[in-house]
């Protein structure tokens, strides 16, 4: 049985003869071994023999997921334990029994965050994306911090800084739930550092909106289209919106009540005249409990990520061809010709014009700044940040106590004055006008 010191480049160049299992062992830790099978499989074990008993090895992992040092570390402690009178065979017993990683996030989700967070597949999804090959083999002692941090590393230096933090915190998390079941002992997240975030500060500005507006009402999908509509005029998070139910509103009062939103609290959402509209113009096109119907599984739209882009698909046309027209060139799509072709074509003729394409499109729009573009404007038009924050069911330490205390009619002012002064800008209002809708909800 060889004994040579770990490295890195000896184990990956270790291979077994056909139908022969290769020994090696470490020159630096008593007892630690790597067994490479002929297949190529590499594991770290320490084999162990006490006076009067039999020998015993222990599995303690998988190289290269387990590395040398973490190795080496876990075979200190097993030869520790051993020295103060503990028995292989039970310390053997014991790490079989010990769960993995995935087997604790199995165990969290069932019991912690399915029962209590809405947005429990959030946490299935970033396990399944980034922590299943990873952490989730791994045996819980054989995690430590420099294995939680490098797992944040990997996915910062692929440009996903802010994704690498909330699996950074998933981890927290699940090894929290552990130490209060009473599963674990340690938290290997502590100490790990984040990454620096800048707050998102993107919505649409005065100058953007008639452009967004003109895009917008040209979606062939009306159901989209009005989804839009409805999550700038409210402020409500994508989900509510996608998933709003005929039996959440109150046409009469002007509201919108939602039972259970992302932070459990439940939310009444007054709704604009021109929100009011929107809806009532839905309530005729369709027989489902759903606003915005869909033919999922759901039962309602899901996901509008295609149609968000088509709205700055159609912008940037509109952009092109009127800068094209005031260098007296004449665009137009060709009789049949499908929209991504009139778009590049459209694009390769302003380049040869000398036309800067690079500032012709409504740049890092997202759908989630619809809802910060109402509160900005909300800011603009002179409303309190309580307002705001009772407004779009913000949830702080700071501010919970001022929300409790404030009713819907001043947040109702604050987002029709924010509303009509966004319908203005956009072109889609005159200054000062009042619709029926307002008047009737006033003498009711």
């Amino acid at each position: 049985m060889d004994r040579k010191p770990f490295t890195k480049a000896v184990l990956d160049r270790l291979t077994a003869a056909p139908g022969q299992r290769l020994t090696v062992l470490d020159a630096r830790v008593p007892g630690l071994q790597l067994r490479v099978t002929p297949s190529g499989a590499k594991t770290f074990s320490v084999f162990r023999r006490t006076k009067g008993g039999s020998p015993e090895r222990i599995t303690i992992g998988r190289y290269p997921s387990m590395t040398i040092e973490r190795a080496r570390k876990r075979a200190a402690q097993i030869n520790l334990a051993i020295e103060g009178g503990a028995n292989p065979a039970k310390l053997k017993r014991a790490h079989k029994a010990e769960l993995t990683f995935g087997e604790l996030f199995e165990d969290f989700l069932e019991r912690h965050s399915k029962p209590r967070k809405r947005t429990w597949p959030e946490d299935k999804a970033k396990f399944d994306q980034y922590l299943v090959k990873t952490l989730g083999p791994q045996k819980l002692s054989a995690i430590d911090v420099a294995q939680v941090a490098a797992v944040h590393s990997a996915i910062s230096k692929v440009g996903h800084k802010v994704a690498a933090n909330r699996v950074l915190a998933l981890i927290s998390s699940v090894y929290g739930w552990a130490l209060s079941s009473g599963l674990w002992q340690t938290n290997p997240a502590k100490g790990v550092r984040k990454n620096a975030e800048r707050s998102r500060e993107r919505f649409l500005q005065a100058e953007e909106l008639p452009r967004f507006y003109s895009a917008l009402v040209d979606e062939p999908n009306t159901a989209l289209r009005d989804y839009f509509l409805i999550s700038l005029l409210t402020g409500a998070r994508r989900a509510n919106v996608l998933a709003m139910r005929w039996s959440e509103l109150d046409m009469a009062r002007f509201e919108w009540r939602i039972a259970r939103t992302k932070n459990d609290d439940p939310q009444t959402i007054p709704l604009t005249p021109e929100a009011v509209k929107i809806l009532q113009s839905r309530r005729t096109n369709t027989d489902s409990p759903f606003v915005f119907a869909g033919h999922g599984k759901h039962g309602h739209l899901v996901e509008p990520k295609m149609a968000w882009r088509r709205i700055f698909d159609r912008d940037e046309l509109t952009q092109l061809t009127t800068q094209l027209a005031e260098r007296g060139i004449t665009f137009e799509a060709k009789r049949q010709e499908r929209f991504a072709a009139v778009l590049a074509r459209a694009r390769a003729e302003a380049v040869a014009a000398k036309i800067d394409v690079s500032t012709v499109r409504m740049a890092d729009l997202r759908i989630h700044d619809l809802r910060r573009t109402l509160g900005s404007w909300q800011a603009r038009t002179g409303a309190s940040l309580a307002i705001i924050g009772k407004s779009l069911n913000h949830k702080s330490v700071q501010t919970t106590a001022t929300y409790a205390r404030l009713d819907t009619d001043p947040v109702r002012e604050s987002v029709e004055r924010a509303t009509s002064a966004i319908l203005v800008a956009a072109g889609m209002k005159q200054a000062g006008e009042v619709t029926q809708l307002k008047k009737k909800r006033k003498r009711s």
